[in-house]
């Protein structure tokens, strides 16, 4: 079996408690199996909290609490089941979150979303180009798979050819890939994600203040205010190429994947640009909440994706 991850990987580590955005709130947490009977093993009092925390109906998961809390998520902000068994006690989607995974025949792939402001930081901090580091073989080599995974290091070369602007990498991302993206106004585009599904409010209200107030933004003075930092959209860029491209493999469509990783950093360009504009001050932590807002908003959601990959194609 081959494992791919960025060359950042190893570095991430959650921060626990000093996460002002705990994925132990506002996420419905399914537990699978394995982890429901060792849960069910316990006994004593930790062994009665579980069996009064879990819903056995439909997909087991756990009660969310008062604010939609985890039950086992303590007044200071950290896991009381892994204060009572260690980091093994958990359940899969607890100890893999805020990690994803990819799957190609003979292949995994593994990376850190930018749901989680800790992954986000450590990914728009990285200022050399990402590598991909592979270890051990495909047992059995796919040629469709293989393909793919060329055409995307490809799109990667591209996305990260720093003799050329962004822009001009973004251009000749759909140009290679037969992408498209409609041609909308600042105004439009939020439109089109005010449609979509949504589960925060504070997104409600960046998307709605990109409606009401769009049209203003100073995007050229942004771009200014930007020089020595855009290599955080190159890694935006990078980011979704790489999470999303290998899922062409499932529809046959690279162009929509490709389109909606221009797309996604061209948004997130224009939600800085618009707080810089009403603030003129856009922070290296401004950038990474918009860009867990975006992440959590739209990759956590597959009917948005599909909204989308569909409107992309």
């Amino acid at each position: 079996m081959q494992m791919v991850y960025p060359d950042y990987y190893p570095s991430f580590s959650c921060i626990a408690d000093r996460c002002k955005h705990s994925c132990c709130i506002g996420w419905e947490i399914d537990i699978d199996p394995e982890s429901l009977a060792r849960f069910q093993a316990i006994e004593g009092p930790m062994g009665q909290r579980l069996k009064e925390s879990i819903s056995l109906e439909e997909t087991p998961h756990f009660i969310l609490g008062e604010g939609e809390r985890c039950p086992f998520l303590n007044e200071k902000g950290l896991c009381d089941l892994i204060l009572h068994g260690g980091e093994e006690i958990l359940c899969q989607i607890c100890t893999d979150h805020p990690r994803y995974r990819s799957f190609l025949p003979g292949r995994t792939e593994i990376g850190v979303g930018l749901c989680c402001e800790a992954a986000g930081q450590l990914i728009l901090s990285q200022k050399e180009p990402v590598k991909l580091c592979v270890s051990g073989t495909a047992e059995e080599p796919d040629a469709e798979a293989e393909l793919l995974v060329a055409l995307r290091q490809e799109a990667l070369d591209i996305a990260q050819d720093r003799t050329r602007s962004l822009t001009e990498r973004e251009s000749a991302l759909l140009e290679r890939f037969q992408g498209w993206i409609p041609d909308l106004s600042p105004v439009q585009w939020a439109e089109v994600y005010l449609d979509l599904e949504r589960l925060e409010e504070t997104w409600t209200e960046v998307l709605e203040n990109l409606r009401n107030q769009g049209e203003y933004i100073d995007r050229e003075g942004f771009a200014r205010y930007m020089k020595g930092r855009e290599t955080e959209y190159e890694q935006l860029l990078v980011y979704f190429l790489y999470r999303h491209f290998l899922t062409a493999y499932e529809d046959g469509d690279v162009g929509s994947k490709v389109s909606f990783s221009v797309l996604s950093t061209r948004m997130l360009f224009l939600l800085g640009a618009l707080c810089w504009t009403q603030t003129g001050v856009f922070t290296l932590a401004d950038q990474v909440e918009l860009a867990r807002q975006y992440s959590a908003e739209i990759e956590y959601s597959q009917d948005n994706l599909d909204a989308l990959f569909t409107m992309l194609m």
